[in-house]
């Protein structure tokens, strides 16, 4: 199973788009808290449309707690415009934790620094970043071309 990993997502219609990319393709997602919005937010569930009920989410305290109960030895890539690691060079296994900040700030240089040999960026020009649903689309559904069959 794929995982999408929102670390202390900021703006509810973004997870909300997430999730139904995460219901649309069979991916688990987790939300690192604090949260930017309510989990019970018009505009979550809006975006999510009447899909966000049966979307198989996860709100886990801190990323640590959720490290500690994801199975040895499946790995996590952590997306970042901070590297020049391109994900097309990666290989997506068909059990992996796709890891993405918060819309504002990205994810923490300490983190990105103690995972470093695993963070990669979706290549842009003309621009510093993009949405983040956009970039978990893109990275989701290239990890699931990768594991077709």
């Amino acid at each position: 199973m794929l995982h999408i990993v929102l670390y202390q997502p900021e703006i509810p219609h973004n997870t909300g788009a997430v999730g139904r990319l995460c219901l649309a393709t069979g991916a688990r997602l987790h939300l690192i808290k604090p949260l930017g919005f309510s989990i019970d937010d018009r505009q979550l569930k809006r975006a999510g449309l009447d899909y966000w009920k049966e979307v198989d989410v996860h709100v886990w305290d801190t990323l640590e707690d959720l490290r500690a109960s994801a199975a040895t030895g499946v790995p996590w890539f952590y997306f970042t415009t901070k590297t020049q690691q391109s994900y097309w060079d990666a290989t997506f296994p068909a059990e992996c934790y796709l890891v993405f900040g918060p819309e504002t700030r990205g994810l923490p240089e300490s983190l990105l620094e103690a995972n470093k040999d695993t963070c990669l960026r979706i290549p842009m020009e003309g621009t510093r970043s993009l949405n983040l649903a956009t970039s978990v689309g893109i990275v989701l559904y290239e990890a699931l071309r990768q594991n077709r069959g």
